[in-house]
């Protein structure tokens, strides 16, 4: 069947593809405007970022299948040069086709999305912005000691740098996610008492004040738990606070096991660490700390001149 467009010049063409690519915007702005209008208050709900998300897929094929009808039909004698060049566009822009691709595979498996809490290519944070290229991410901190983090908040809160992250890296280094399945972390905290010191009472008052700090999510993680190991061939981990020891060569280390939630930990544990002391000091338990003892010293002679 033979097309209206076969014997159009270049800039009938040129002209024709323009208004083509010209109403599949306005239809996609249509689209995304309707799901705003859905969506109602919830500018930001994960409903409207799909509908956005799934428009603009589509807005895009709908783009590439009408320049490829356009520039390389009837035979026309400037294909075969086209091709050539779209060939050498296709290999220079590799990395970008790449990207593209991590943003399918986004799209169609449970990787992540926005609002997920993500570590990827050494950045960790919320994901905050999902592109056809970038994956940008609100970085957050890292809970270890100052001389080797690399960035100057030393907890799981927010530095306030925006990340930005190319879509390509799910094929190259693992990705951890930390809500995506499970949105609850297991949290430890240690405190060091000497030996001579009541341990029972001290097990006792980390246990008391990490029931109460997590009481409320217990509940939350158990059903959790269970939805994960319905999904997964997975043994779940006992949700309920439990205080491990371990013996050193200055003092014993008790270890408080919780669950929490990955907001808010810092909070929580400020929170619990405030509980512990003051119960510590309370039942006259001192927490340990590295002491050194002078049992011997060399002879000191001084002499005094006029």
């Amino acid at each position: 069947m033979l097309r209206w467009y076969n014997d159009l010049s270049w800039p009938q063409q040129l002209g024709v593809t323009f208004l083509a690519l010209l109403a599949i915007m306005v239809v996609r702005w249509i689209g995304v405007q309707i799901a705003r209008g859905l969506s109602g208050r919830h500018k930001n709900s994960r409903a409207l970022f799909w509908a956005t998300q799934i428009s603009g897929l589509i807005a895009f094929g709908a783009a590439i299948v009408v320049v490829v009808s356009l520039w390389t039909h009837g035979g026309r004698r400037d294909a075969l040069p086209l091709g050539l060049v779209s060939a050498g566009v296709a290999v220079a822009l590799q990395k970008v086709w790449t990207a593209f691709a991590g943003y399918l595979v986004l799209l169609a498996g449970r990787v992540y999305t926005v609002g997920d809490r993500i570590s990827i290519a050494g950045v960790r944070g919320d994901v905050v912005a999902l592109g056809f290229l970038y994956t940008r991410v609100m970085e957050m901190g890292q809970p270890a000691p100052a001389d080797k983090r690399e960035v100057w908040v030393g907890a799981r809160q927010f530095t306030g740098r925006i990340v930005t992250i190319t879509n390509d890296k799910i094929f190259e280094e693992p990705v951890y996610n930390y809500t995506r399945d499970f949105p609850f972390l297991f949290e430890e905290m240690m405190v060091p008492i000497k030996y001579d010191a009541d341990r029972a009472r001290a097990e006792q008052i980390l246990l008391r004040c990490a029931e109460e700090a997590t009481q409320d999510l217990r509940e939350l993680s158990q059903e959790a738990q269970s939805r994960l190991r319905e999904q997964y061939s997975l043994e779940g981990d006992d949700l309920v606070p439990r205080v491990y020891y371990q013996l050193t060569d200055n003092w014993i280390e008790l270890t408080v096991r919780f669950v929490a939630r990955e907001h808010g930990i810092r909070i929580l544990k400020d929170r619990m660490a405030r509980a512990i002391l003051q119960e510590l000091e309370q039942a006259k338990i001192g927490v340990a700390s590295a002491t050194f003892e002078l049992v011997g010293a060399p002879e000191l002679r001084v002499a005094v001149r006029g």
